[in-house]
């Protein structure tokens, strides 16, 4: 008689809690962001929450209340996490962790009043990225929250980017704002008259000042600046009209007009003047680069925090679906259970909370690398600037060496010394970390908002009708509303596209691809339940395709791979973001592997919680390695012309007769022939003879390994959902319905 073995595994028996996302998410040793996280997560479940409940998201003007939030935001800490200690913040060197943790914090209630409290910090990104000491000086301190016993009102500020309709959001390099000279005496500072029409701006009902972006109008400024006006300017600072949004409402939103005369000190990051003519020290696409790739990151968040935060609401409403009815009595799997009874509704929860952890893990860790890469951004210009090397392409030339010697050591084994030696370097690091961050930053963006969207969708759905009324736990509609716009902040998906299209054919990044791919085979081998070695087959599909695609031709001719051919480039960059979010996810569970052992908050019920978020590893690297094979089969296939059956088709086929003499010498070859064409002509009903794979044999070949690296994913699968019909949560929410 045969038996079957069951293994024993530890299961979960909680939600993951703090100890657990700190290590994760690498602040355990953090006291500081600790600190606020829980600062910001007070606000979010009590002031945020009661004021959604209350139905301010049901309004388009600033009301008091939301004016009131803003106010908690000062009093909790959020607002001087941008700022230095000597401005009047509280954590010392780069802030994007930071803002990324409080973010998410006031995300898990409401995707608004996280952007409410992220616009202040847009603003001065600007002035932070690129202003002069003195302006980073002056407008930190004014927006800083008061001290004890000081009597003045924090400032408020905004960023005027996009333009009015018909041209808003169509192309930033086009700027309808403009700038000119308004007076200009001899031997004194210029001064300058700033029109400005703005469209969507988040802050702008109670902003004291403005960071806005225009072009010149007067030969006597050089291109492009963002200027800093002031409410109190002469001339017209007129916040307009509220946009009527559908998401988003705990965030003011309006049209602003500005036409209002400044000195030219406004000028963000100073300026120079050339025979006669003012030349900004920086382009408003400059400041815009500098500013976008890091504030990106935490929007893409922001829909992480929606996703995760769906995972106890909807297995309350799944578990208590059915109590009250006459057939579900206490005690009984239809009243305990609900629809958890049922395999579906867990597959689907399960997708959803891996979605989660992934996106999270992605954007925490694009953060967590713009704090590595601030420092060496400032010390790589510091080293060029001592050998007379300024910005733009001289800047991009002196860095092609280190580029080579970067490539050159990722080749290396891990305990070469020489690796080690020149990983040292700092020009190296740099080379390494920006070409990491150029490409994750708008991976995150594109895949957490993108992908984050559908996947809310998914959460609303497994919530039935309940999942789209207004008192629907967690407000779970409102968020999947959300977070819709998120995906289209500071650029829609097509942007991101198309920035990746550009960056992830670097030299530097695709040997760290090859890298990665590597390190995944490494931890397959101790850690075989993560889906490392699914993911690793699959970073070697993309790679491969990425270079088959450069290197081919469609059946007209037409060149594969380049800025204009979107059908190819987009989906192969949507493809690479799966592969990111789930690698990151994977890295970021072995780091709670190590780190708990030796915590003693974590180490209670760490292996069942180990486990299971190994499980949702193995199903979303599966979910990856799906996506990148059916993308990278259409694009290495799909531009390919299908044979006919013609003159050409046919000469690819047997025909009967040479079946025949074959068979006599090599009998049963007629069984190995795909398409015969009949002596009378007569051939298959069918578009054509089958396709061959002239050229792409090794990708058959790398897809059916793929396909056989999926062995364990759907087990992993059934473990994840056996765990959450399992898992306690609280008795209720802890903030209101």
């Amino acid at each position: 008689m045969a038996t079957s073995v069951t293994t024993s595994r530890p299961a979960m028996l909680t939600l993951p809690g703090d100890p657990v996302r700190q290590m994760q998410w690498r602040f355990a040793d953090r006291y500081d962001l600790q600190m606020l996280v829980q600062s910001a997560r007070g606000v979010a479940r009590s002031t945020v929450a009661h004021m959604v409940a209350a139905g301010e998201r049901n309004s388009h003007e600033w009301t008091p209340a939301k004016n009131a939030m803003m106010e908690a935001f000062d009093r909790a800490g959020i607002t001087g996490a941008f700022m230095e200690p000597d401005e009047g913040g509280f954590i010392t060197g780069p802030k994007n962790l930071a803002l990324a943790l409080a973010a998410f914090e006031l995300a898990w209630v409401d995707g608004g009043a996280a952007t409410a409290s992220l616009a202040g910090f847009l603003a001065l990104e600007p002035i932070h990225e690129r202003g002069t000491p003195e302006q980073a000086a002056h407008y930190m301190s004014l927006c800083a929250p008061p001290q004890n016993g000081e009597g003045r009102r924090p400032w408020r500020g905004a960023f005027v980017l996009t333009e009015p309709i018909p041209y808003v959001g169509v192309d930033t390099g086009m700027l309808n704002g403009k700038v000119r000279v308004a007076e200009w005496e001899h031997g004194q500072e210029p001064w300058l008259q700033v029109e400005k029409r703005g469209r969507f701006i988040t802050n702008i009902a109670f902003a004291n000042f403005v960071t806005a972006a225009v072009g010149s109008d007067d030969a006597q400024i050089k291109g492009s600046c963002v200027v800093i006006l002031e409410e109190t300017d002469e001339g017209t600072f007129d916040p307009g009209t509220p946009t009527k949004k559908l998401v988003h409402q705990l965030s003011s939103t309006g049209d602003p007009i500005f036409n209002l005369k400044v000195p030219a000190s406004r000028i963000v990051g100073g300026y120079t003047v050339k025979d006669g003519v003012i030349v900004p020290n920086f382009n408003h696409s400059d400041v815009i680069e500098a500013v976008f790739r890091r504030t990106r990151v935490t929007v893409g968040l922001m829909t992480a925090a929606k996703l995760l935060s769906a995972v106890e609401p909807v297995i309350r409403y799944q578990r208590g679906r059915f109590r009250g009815a006459e057939g579900a009595r206490p005690g009984t799997v239809r009243y305990e259970q609900g629809i958890q009874q049922r395999e579906d509704a867990l597959h689907r929860l399960v997708d959803v909370w891996a979605t989660g952890e992934a996106a999270a893990s992605l954007g925490f860790a694009a953060a967590r690398l713009f704090d590595e890469l601030d420092p060496l951004e400032k010390q790589k210009t510091a080293i060029l600037a001592q050998s007379g090397i300024g910005a733009g392409r001289a800047g991009l030339k002196a860095l092609r060496e280190f580029e080579q010697r970067a490539i050159d050591s990722l080749k290396m084994r891990e305990d070469d010394p020489k690796r080690t030696e020149i990983g040292s370097d700092p020009l190296v690091q740099f080379v390494l970390k920006d070409a990491e961050a150029n490409v994750l930053c708008p991976a995150t963006k594109l895949w957490n908002t993108g992908h984050g969207a559908n996947m809310m969708r998914e959460a609303v759905s497994l919530m039935g009708g309940y999942g789209i009324t207004e008192d629907c736990p967690g407000f779970l509609a409102s968020k999947w509303m959300d977070a819709q716009l998120e995906a289209t902040y500071e650029g829609p998906e097509a942007v991101q596209r198309r920035q990746l299209t550009i960056t992830m054919t670097s030299e530097v990044f695709l040997a760290q691809m090859h890298a990665w791919a590597a390190e995944m085979r490494r931890i397959a081998a101790t850690h075989p339940g993560t889906g490392a070695c699914t993911l690793a087959s699959a970073m070697k599909m993309w790679l491969w395709t990425l270079e088959h695609l450069q290197k081919s031709a469609d059946a007209e001719g037409n060149k594969l791979y380049h800025g204009q051919r979107q059908g190819v480039t987009f989906p192969l960059a949507d493809a690479l973001c799966w592969l990111l979010a789930s690698r990151h996810q994977i890295l970021d569970v072995l780091e709670l592997e190590h780190r708990g052992k030796d915590d003693s908050a974590a180490s209670d019920g760490l292996a069942g919680t180990v486990q299971f978020l190994n499980d949702l590893c193995h199903v979303q690297a599966a979910q990856a390695a799906g996506e990148v094979s059916r993308i990278c089969a259409e694009l290495v296939f799909g531009y390919n012309e299908h044979p006919a059956w013609n003159e050409t088709g046919c000469r690819l086929c047997f025909t009967a007769d040479e079946l025949d003499e074959l068979e006599e010498t090599m009998p049963g070859i007629a069984a190995m022939a795909v398409d015969v064409v009949e002596n009378d002509g007569r051939h298959a009903m069918k578009a054509g003879p089958c396709a061959g794979c002239t050229g792409a044999s090794e990708f058959l070949r790398l897809q059916n390994k793929l396909c056989s690296c999926l062995s364990g994913s759907r087990l992993a699968k059934d473990r994840a959902a056996e765990t959450v019909s399992k898992v306690m949560i609280p008795e209720a929410l802890d903030y209101p319905a």
